[in-house]
């Protein structure tokens, strides 16, 4: 992601020897993102992934990394993270929680068929039903506790036709929270950011998820409409595309079955996944932190996501 803590290999030389990997070769920041800084780490054991966390503390990544384990040990393709040799996770560097996992073979899928798609929908279904038994509970940080936290905050800086809608939808996220279809959605840990940069593709096959970060217990219909919101679009309309919608959707359904109220919940759960990043985007536009390689992304591709979840109905699950 974004460098905000700067780190050398000369930082990283003595650091690394707690670890079992040997001597750090090389490290080198990774620009995309904007929430952590993340390094490609070689050392004499292989390739890795180092990241120092920016907002999360020592209290709250247990959750996160314990979650990729506990997947990974139940063959959910997902980076591993990589204890120190005390057993810790969970390592300061600079002053700063930071920890090390395994580096993904492949790259992302930037321009997905049908067929990462239904690949994409199978995994996450898996992965779902294998947090079923996981025992950390945290909240998604970035659910509706958040919006209406991080609304406020936004408003003096958009005009009045996006403070209506942003207003607006708040309040019908807030009202469809309260009622009994949404009491009856499946909960568990969920991805809740799974982009087309957050999965790892050889050729057509997956070969894993990663960015877990923004993790936490929600709905699972939530993480599938957030993941169809960003795998199923033309980019530039945010209009669904139908067959890759279908492909994602049934494959998710053959591992683990949507629910007849899952169904009901599903328009304004595509619309909860396009406010959520709207959201979070405008907050990073208008009010960004300060980073060594730092571009927020453009609010207006979820604005344009929302508008059209609101307008056009999207393909049933089922």
């Amino acid at each position: 992601m974004a460098v905000f803590t700067p780190v050398s290999l000369e930082d990283v030389t003595q650091w690394i020897t707690q670890f079992p990997l040997g001597k750090a070769l090389a490290l080198k920041g990774i620009s995309s993102g904007i929430e952590n800084s993340n390094f490609f780490l070689t050392t004499e054991r292989g390739e890795y992934v180092l990241t120092i966390f920016e907002n999360l503390s020592f209290d709250q990544l247990p959750f996160y990394l314990k979650l990729m384990r506990h997947l990974a040990e139940r063959g959910v393709l997902v980076p591993a993270p990589i204890a120190n040799n005390q057993g810790e996770l969970i390592v300061a560097l600079h002053g700063k929680p930071a920890a090390i996992v395994t580096k993904l073979e492949g790259s992302s899928q930037m321009a997905p068929q049908p067929v990462h798609c239904a690949a994409v929908g199978a995994m996450l279904a898996k992965m779902h039903l294998a947090g079923l038994d996981y025992p950390l509970q945290q909240p998604n940080l970035r659910g509706l506790g958040w919006w209406h936290q991080t609304t406020p905050q936004v408003l003096p800086f958009i005009p009045e036709d996006k403070a209506h809608l942003l207003k607006t939808e708040v309040h019908f996220q807030e009202a469809f929270a309260a009622c009994d279809t949404y009491h009856q959605l499946q909960v568990g840990p969920v991805h809740a950011d799974l982009f087309r940069n957050n999965v790892m593709f050889d050729g057509e096959r997956l070969t894993g998820f990663f960015d877990f970060y923004f993790a936490g217990c929600d709905t699972w219909l939530f993480d599938v409409a957030v993941t169809v919101n960003d795998w199923c679009i033309d980019l530039d309309t945010g209009v669904l595309d139908a067959a890759r919608v279908r492909a994602l959707l049934d494959a998710y359904h053959a591992v683990r079955p949507f629910t007849a109220a899952e169904h009901t919940a599903w328009q304004p759960m595509l619309r909860a996944g396009a406010l959520r990043f709207w959201l979070s985007r405008l907050y990073d536009f208008y009010r960004p932190r300060e980073a060594e390689m730092l571009t927020p992304h453009d609010p207006g591709h979820f604005e344009r996501i929302l508008r059209e979840r609101i307008a056009t109905p999207a393909p049933g699950l089922f």
